[in-house]
């Protein structure tokens, strides 16, 4: 193994990493040797899988897959690499800057990056409202259910911590209630049961479900050019940030 770790939520998220050998703990060694761990969605489940990985062998951590856009100018398919991470408590947590640094340089040729915080939400923020509130209140540019809580083992360990999200739904996006029901909290695959059985409820949700799908496709997109970049690996060069800011 490499040393590095990586927490995805969902294992959609995690395709763009390729395949692996699982072990019995539960984790997936990649071909470069990355340990992956599947979460689940929220933040118990997130810092489960950290410490998970830290038990196998890791020695930096990244939260990486989807995140919904808090920042108007964000669209779908745009990278954030965040500088920090803010908790649902308001606890921010620095990113290790080399690596992030690097990370970008590698990618930022192709894609528009973003290196603005990242808020961590123990619900998912559904509407247009939610989500301008959010903005208003923090000035995250972008939110997810899992980040912090990888930040925050990272931080405890000492070890170096990266984000990497791809944006899925912008600022002006409201997400479908399906797509919510799908996604249950500490499961790591998609509830289609789930997902069709709001859609029978809510019929006139199916429009918006396809525009999501096509937005997703963005943000897969360009979660495997970072992939493919091979600049996730060589976390040794990188030292560790500054753990809890506040």
């Amino acid at each position: 193994m490499n040393g590095l770790g990586i927490v995805a939520a969902l294992a959609a998220e995690a395709r763009p990493l390729g395949t692996g050998s699982k072990s019995a703990a539960g984790t997936v060694t990649l071909g470069d040797g990355t340990l992956l761990a599947l979460s689940g969605v929220g933040v118990a489940a997130a810092a489960a899988c950290s410490h998970r990985l830290a038990a196998a062998g890791a020695r930096a951590l990244i939260s990486w897959g989807v995140a919904g856009g808090l920042d108007p100018g964000l669209t779908a398919g745009t990278l954030v690499l965040p500088c920090e991470i803010i908790s649902p408590d308001n606890i921010s947590f620095a990113t290790a800057t080399d690596w992030r640094e690097h990370v970008r340089s590698a990618i930022g040729a192709q894609y528009t990056v973003c290196t603005g915080s990242l808020l961590t939400c123990r619900a998912p923020l559904g509407s247009v409202a939610a989500k301008a509130r959010a903005f208003r209140e923090t000035a995250a540019v972008a939110v997810d259910m899992e980040s912090s809580a990888v930040a925050e083992v990272a931080a405890a360990l000492r070890i170096p911590f990266l984000a990497v999200r791809a944006i899925v739904d912008s600022a002006a996006d409201e997400i479908p209630r399906a797509a919510l029901m799908a996604a249950a909290a500490g499961t790591a695959t998609l509830r289609i049961g789930r997902l069709l059985a709001a859609l029978a409820r809510a019929p006139g949700e199916l429009p918006a479900l396809i525009r999501l799908a096509g937005r997703y496709g963005s943000a897969r997109r360009a979660l495997s050019a970072v992939a493919r970049s091979g600049a996730l690996a060589p976390h040794t060069l990188y030292p560790m940030a500054g753990g809890a800011l506040t």
